[in-house]
């Protein structure tokens, strides 16, 4: 693994405690835990991953996942599963910040990253 050899780790906990937008949990050599929270009418972004899928769980808020152009909405307890090269974007449609947790494989971002805000996240991908 690439960070300390972690066996447990409360991942609800960690997405309810996060205020930023994205926060590396742990990256494993081939896969990666993140938590991240959207605002009140914000989104992730329209992104394609060419060679990682993603794995999506909402844990709080209301939302619009947007895969391929067609939409559908999520809640807490949904999971989405976004196929390699598959464009995509989650917006948060909600009144509360929508909560989720997403797995990558592999891993998408450096271990111990952290982007407060989305325009962070989009500062770093420049």
């Amino acid at each position: 693994m690439t960070q300390q050899q972690t066996s447990r780790i409360d991942i609800f906990q960690a997405a309810w405690k996060n205020d930023a937008f994205r926060r590396e949990v742990l990256t494993g050599d081939h896969e990666q835990v993140v938590v991240m929270t959207i605002p009140p009418g914000g989104d992730i972004g329209e992104e394609v991953h060419p060679d990682t899928n993603q794995v999506l769980a909402f844990i709080d808020g209301r939302g619009e996942a947007q895969l391929d152009g067609q939409s559908s909405p999520v809640a807490p307890n949904d999971m989405v599963f976004v196929r390699a090269g598959i464009r995509h974007n989650f917006i948060n449609t909600g009144d509360s910040p929508l909560r989720l947790i997403t797995v990558y494989a592999p891993p998408e971002h450096a271990p111990g990253t952290v982007h407060q805000t989305k325009a962070d996240a989009e500062a770093a991908e420049h």
